[in-house]
This record gives structure tokens, sequence and C-alpha cells, in this order.
């Protein structure tokens, strides 16, 4: 076995088909690759899915799940270490892989025991995008995610695999790159393209994205280093300095300092407007959108900051 494909999952057989489809017409040899689905927790719908799509086809296809609900590190955990291939390739359930997807790591790779592999990712978005998109559309230029990653069965050995504290798919990828990086095993580009859409979300999605920052805090406490470099050199100062100008309004109140309230209220808005505004510069300027950026604007630096500082006391890092 040659390359074991490993998609971590929950009760999304409709987005998992179109995932396995691609596979499925692969250009690689069907007989030295294998598949394994893993649900994030009891899911029958998709179970049965994975059985019938098995019956259907001459692939080599497992399902293999969590007892409960742990997130997609642990499910990518049990999916490589069960796993028969000499190089483990990940991708998510929402991407469509390209037909020469496998047979472009398979050629990268030269027989090394210690390497990793970072291939392209492809996210279609409209024409202007949304914000929501945009966020997206970074996975394009990320170092390493686990949309489209490939390690050998050895080096995800050594680094002993995903972290399962990362409950989320939210920085779990960042942290297996930095383990590679820590331990001196190559992590080579190679032209390995998987497409990732862009999944329809709710007005206001950026307000419930906030929640990922308790994982930012994890990340910065295992590589203070790392982190800085490679994704935010320093903190959000201009969430802190609206957060402050906006307290200030009422405590300069309190104080009976009605200009020092003007100018922190004045303050305050200005910073929003310019936050909104740089949210709004290439994106879609269609009124819901703009009226979404405008409130969540507001909201998101206190929520921010919220998250952060709840990830710095649960993992006990000063983390700002």
């Amino acid at each position: 076995m040659k390359i074991s494909v490993v998609i971590p999952t929950y009760r999304r057989p409709q987005l998992l088909c179109q995932c396995l489809s691609a596979l499925r017409a692969q250009s690689f040899e069907k007989t030295e690759y294998e598949i394994i689905v893993v649900s994030d927790g009891p899911d029958r719908s998709t179970e049965e899915f994975v059985r019938v799509f098995k019956n259907e086809n001459p692939l080599r296809v497992r399902f293999l799940s969590t007892a409960r609900k742990r997130g997609p590190a642990a499910a990518r955990n049990i999916g490589w270490l069960s796993a028969k291939g000499t190089l483990i390739a990940f991708t998510d359930d929402d991407t469509i892989p390209d037909k020469d997807w496998l047979l472009n790591i398979w050629k990268g790779y030269q027989g090394e025991d210690l390497v990793a592999f970072t291939g392209r990712v492809i996210v279609p978005v409209s024409t202007p995008p949304t914000d929501y998109e945009m966020n997206i559309l970074n996975l394009e230029t990320a170092e390493f995610v686990t949309a489209n990653c490939t390690c050998t069965k050895k080096a995800l050995l050594k680094t002993g695999g995903f972290d399962e504290r990362f409950r989320i798919a939210w920085r779990e990828d960042s942290d297996l790159h930095f383990k590679l990086l820590e331990n001196d095993i190559p992590i080579m580009k190679i032209n390995a393209i998987v497409i990732h859409p862009v999944r329809k979300a709710p007005w206001g999605v950026s307000i419930s994205e906030q929640k990922k920052g308790i994982f930012n805090a994890l990340l910065y406490k295992k590589y203070p280093k790392l982190y800085r470099q490679r994704i935010k050199p320093a903190p959000m100062w201009n969430y802190y300095l609206m957060i402050i100008a906006f307290l200030m309004v009422p405590f300069a109140l309190l104080l009976n300092l009605p200009l020092l309230s003007q100018i922190a209220g004045s303050l305050w808005l200005l910073l929003v407007g310019i936050f909104a505004w740089k949210r709004l510069s290439a994106t879609s300027r269609s009124f819901d959108h703009v009226m979404e950026m405008i409130v969540t604007s507001v909201l998101i630096p206190f929520l921010s900051v919220y998250w952060q500082h709840y990830g710095a006391w649960k993992y006990r890092v000063l983390f700002l």
C-alpha cells in the first residue's frame, strides 16, 4: 500500500460524497491506495453511505469512528494509526481532490523515511467575494493545511501526530506543522491540488468564528516563537484600542468629564469605521453584506479578546 487517504467527517454525507467521488476518479492505480473515513463520533448515516459507496466501487475504503465527539485531530489520529500506507495523505470531507492528486504526491516522494508534503489548495469565490469567502481564501496562501498535506507514517510516529487538545478544526494543522519543523523533518511543496469550495455561511458567521481564539492561545503556549514568526507577529493592538476607547465613554461620564467622553466615543467610532472599511475594501458591497460588516465589526474586538484571554486562562499562558 503506497498511500492512505485519511478524511475526518461528521454528519456531512453530501459533502463527503463529492470528496469520495473525486478519489474514485484518481489517475493513481486503485490497488495502491486506500481511503479511511473517520467519523468524529457515532454517525449512522455516514457509516451507511460509506458502506454503500464501498460496495459499489472497486476501492479500498474503511469507515472508523471515535466513541464520542473529540474533534478532527482525534479523528485523524485514529485514521493514520490504522493506515497501511507508506504515505498518509490528509484532506477534508468538503474538498474535491484533483484527479492527479495522489499521482503527484507519489511522484514527489523519493523514498525518504521522514518527510512531509504540502500541496496547493484552490478556493473558488464569488466576484466580488464576501468577507467569509476572503477568510477561506487564505487557505490558498497558507504554509501547511490539513486540507492538503501528506506525511510519511514514520514522520507522524516521530512527532506524535495531532494534538487532540485542539477540539475543533482550527490550529491543529499549524501544530503539526510546527512539530515537523522542530523535529527537522523536511516539508516539500508539490503540485498536488485540491479544490476547497466555500460552504454557505449564516449571517454574522464571523461572530461565532471568534471562539477559535481559544486555540490560538494553546498554539502560542506550545510554540511562542514560531507563533509570532508564522501566525501573528504582534497582538491585535487595534482591538485593544477599540475596547479601551469604548469603555472610556461611560468612565469619563462618571468622572463628569463630558469632553473626554466625546473624544473617546469619536475615537471608537473612527476605529470601528476603519476596521469595517478594511473588511469591505475588497469584498461585496451588497446592502446585506455591508450591514453584516458594520454590526460584526462592532462586536468582533470584544469577542476576539474575550476568547483569547479565556484560552490564555485555560492553558495558563500570558497571551495577548
